[in-house]
């Protein structure tokens, strides 16, 4: 409903289904991360989603929440 408006992210986890989601978001017009291999406790859930397309960056955990607030302030009108 927000495409460009919105900014998803995944963090570790197992399995798929959320890969689903955030593809459908990236297809939109979000912005993307995940969180990288390094610092996941499982890469499951984000190794799908990069391998899906869904994610523009894996990023390591300590960097996430700086990547959002930049993608925010690019975002505001």
């Amino acid at each position: 409903h927000v495409g460009a408006n919105a900014v998803g992210v995944m963090l570790t986890g197992m399995g798929g289904d959320g890969a689903e989601g955030l593809k459908a978001m990236r297809d939109a017009g979000a912005r993307t991360v995940a969180q990288d291999e390094a610092t996941c406790v499982v890469f499951g859930m984000p190794k799908v989603a990069w391998e899906k397309g869904a994610v523009e960056s894996l990023t390591p955990l300590p960097d996430i929440s700086g990547m959002v607030v930049g993608y925010l302030e690019k975002m505001k009108p």
